[in-house]
């Protein structure tokens, strides 16, 4: 299964589970009134119709992070769905009657909420099992293998033949090879015949169901690609090729046209535009959330770091971010005014390897400013930064231009191709206590593996690393 149709299959349950979680929620609903004498009014209706999409987005977000979305070929057994299923909505539902509770929302019956995970839980059970054996029945066929023409018969065509065979889930049938050598046709490759040289593609194609052609032949051997460009075009077959033409590894290829002039673009970074939305959408979802539970604190620190030291209460300074453009980061002041300026006197003391500057015990922290470093409060006004799109919730540190300047590697650079972050990698596995080089591998960790679960999976473990101070100085 290639990605376009991994994505398919997916999207193919998600709009099952969202259909089924809608109408067992309205079920939940007519039951509850049916059991209890007191029937809901049609106000009550109406909040309960209001909530709905925070339930998805309970129940669905959770089901995607435990593993409710992934393929049968990776799913041996059909308990593994029903341990995520079974994680997303207890979480989902303990969630949502966590914020009822807390938030004294008496117009959402908890028996319709309760009524509804026992629901839900089946419903998505039922819908994986169906998923499960429909794909089974499906690559047992074979109706849906994948029949491909491979252009070359060395090496790059027999890498490409194994990647295949482990990368498509339905199954791969090579048809055959094709060769610019007329001397080996008739030949076998890994017990696969070469069938044709360029000069008869046509024919290759005509004689054959093939569903795609690839071209798996090196730049200096393939002089013209022009007839079998023609040849596919012809009897409406997809052509791809090999996009490694160069011997660098990248992180995604695609093809653009610009006025009829068609562009290979090699991205070092995969990042999804719409996954990068969705993420947008949930950095400001969680910081508008968090920001009237915060403010109270933001008081208290204000009034704290003012009668300590003179100076602002938030300190402002120059970082580099996303694509190497500065910006202005927020911070709680935790030194004294003059910290900047103190910082050359000081530079010999510096306990970090790389080019950022530590001090266990920094003579410019304040009393206050230990206090909100060690507990990362002061970290607490990048939200603003957050909302204003210079930062993400989860992202690589954003860097002074000083530390940027003594970078001595090409590749600590990569951290600019992903919008800064408050939190990553690095905050839940050691934070300061670790060096600088161990910091950077972390982040390059982040942006080669970025994935939406992955950023959920950092915020919850960030909780308990603020909570008990861990590598903080």
């Amino acid at each position: 299964m290639n990605k376009s149709e991994k994505r398919e299959s997916e999207n193919f349950v998600l709009f099952f589970d969202i259909i089924s979680t809608i109408v067992f929620f309205l079920l939940a609903f007519w039951l509850r009134n049916v059991i209890i004498p007191e029937p809901l009014e049609n106000a009550q209706f109406i909040s309960h119709i209001f909530i709905l999409p925070l339930i998805l987005v309970l129940i669905l977000g959770p089901l995607s992070y435990f593993g409710g979305y992934e393929s049968p070929y990776r799913v041996r057994h059909l308990s593994i769905y029903l341990w995520a299923i079974a994680r997303a909505t207890f979480l989902g539902g303990g969630l949502l009657l966590a914020l009822l509770f807390f938030l004294q929302i008496e117009y959402v019956s908890r028996a319709v909420i309760i009524l509804f995970i026992s629901f839900e839980i089946c419903s998505l059970f039922i819908i994986r099992i169906w998923y499960f054996y429909y794909y089974k029945k499906m690559v047992k066929s074979g109706n849906k293998a994948l029949n491909v023409l491979i252009i070359g018969s060395r090496k790059r065509a027999v890498e490409l033949l194994i990647a295949l065979k482990k990368e498509y889930e339905f199954g791969v049938e090579v048809v055959g090879f094709v060769d610019p050598d007329p001397t080996i046709l008739g030949t076998k490759v890994k017990g696969i015949p070469v069938i044709g040289t360029l000069d008869n593609i046509h024919e290759c194609l005509k004689n054959n169901v093939v569903d795609e052609v690839i071209i798996a032949i090196s730049r200096s051997l393939l002089t013209d690609a022009e007839p079998i460009v023609l040849a596919c075009e012809e009897e409406g077959i997809k052509l791809r090729f090999m996009a490694d033409v160069f011997n660098v590894k990248v992180a995604r290829v695609s093809l653009s046209d610009v006025k009829g002039i068609p562009l290979l673009t090699m991205e070092p970074v995969a990042q999804d535009s719409q996954v990068l939305i969705a993420k947008r959408v949930v950095d400001i979802v969680l910081t508008l959330l968090a920001l009237p539970f915060l403010l109270p604190l933001f008081l208290i620190v204000a009034i704290a770091i003012k009668l300590e030291s003179r100076g602002p209460v938030i300190f402002v300074q120059e970082r580099v971010g996303l694509r190497k453009h500065l910006f202005p980061l927020f911070k709680f002041r935790s030194m004294y005014q003059d910290a900047e300026e103190r910082i050359k006197d000081l530079e010999h003391l510096n306990e970090a390897d790389g080019p950022i500057f530590k001090m266990e015990n920094d003579p410019r922290i304040t009393k206050v400013g230990s206090f909100i470093r060690r507990t990362s409060i002061d970290e607490f006004p990048q939200l603003i930064n957050v909302l204003r799109g210079e930062m993400s919730l989860v992202g690589p540190r954003p860097m002074s231009q000083r530390d940027v300047n003594l970078f001595d590697k090409g590749i600590q650079r990569k951290r600019f191709s992903v919008k800064p972050g408050i939190t990553c990698i690095w905050q839940v596995s050691g934070r300061s206590n670790l060096t600088f080089d161990q910091w950077l591998e972390l982040d390059l960790e982040y942006i080669d593996n970025w994935s939406f679960g992955l950023d959920i999976k950092l915020l919850i473990k960030t909780i308990p690393a603020v909570l008990w101070s861990k590598g903080a100085v």
